[in-house]
């Protein structure tokens, strides 16, 4: 992929995170060369901690020897430093707002749903989850209908803001459709997404970044335990 120049730029992410795909989508999508750094956790890299001493959590991203910490705060901060590439966020107010309220829920409160499926350690906690998941997807399916405007993506005929918040967790929705042996996406329950989530895979900026789904399984099991059965 052809790549703007960047002067000193790191991502400190974990493959299984995806809150850190989110700067790696973006940059690639503005054509930035990066370079990537593993974080191992086993213990935290000092670069880590010196980078976000508050929550010490990746992804940071770290430009020009300047820390920026927050997945979807660096993805704006990406979006205006870096002109090359689609626009991720609308030029319209309205717009841009309605596209940070959606990548806000996203996070605050449907993700949560999301990581409860392999959290479950009970038939009743994995049904709360599923619930949870489920009704969330709806919700984002017409969120699609009328953000995308008849367009491939949530950010039009590129992605944009929403694509980067809710595609970097389609590895998970994968996980939990294999522990809930539910379709979560679909083209019978959520046509748009169904499309949408083929769509998003398969871009260039994103199609080697989502983990495989047997891999990040097995973190998922060692991570929070056995799920419920």
């Amino acid at each position: 992929m052809a790549a703007a120049a960047a002067t000193n730029l790191k991502v400190i992410g974990a493959w299984a995170s995806p809150f850190a795909m989110r700067p790696r989508i973006a940059l690639n999508v503005k054509n930035v060369d990066y370079e990537y750094l593993e974080e191992t956790f086993a213990p935290k890299s000092e670069l880590l901690l010196k980078s976000n001493p508050v929550h010490k959590k990746v992804p940071v991203m770290i430009h020009n020897d300047q820390p920026i910490c927050e997945s979807l705060v660096i993805v704006q901060y990406i979006d205006e430093i870096f002109t090359s590439g689609s626009s991720l966020l609308p030029s319209d107010p309205y717009d841009r707002a309605i596209a940070r309220f959606w990548a806000t829920y996203i996070d605050n409160t449907w993700f949560s749903s999301l990581v409860g499926i392999a959290k479950a350690k009970t038939d009743e906690e994995k049904a709360t989850a599923s619930e949870g998941l489920t009704a969330g997807l709806a919700l984002l399916e017409e969120a699609f209908e009328k953000i995308s405007k008849g367009k491939g993506f949530f950010g039009g005929k590129t992605i944009g803001y929403v694509d980067i918040a809710l595609g970097s967790c389609l590895g998970w929705i994968r996980v939990a459709e294999t522990l809930s042996g539910s379709n979560y996406i679909d083209e019978t329950i959520t046509p748009g997404l169904n499309a949408w989530a083929d769509r998003f895979s398969s871009d260039d900026a994103v199609k080697d970044l989502i983990p495989d789904t047997e891999k990040l399984l097995g973190f998922a099991k060692r991570r929070f335990g056995s799920p419920a059965k």
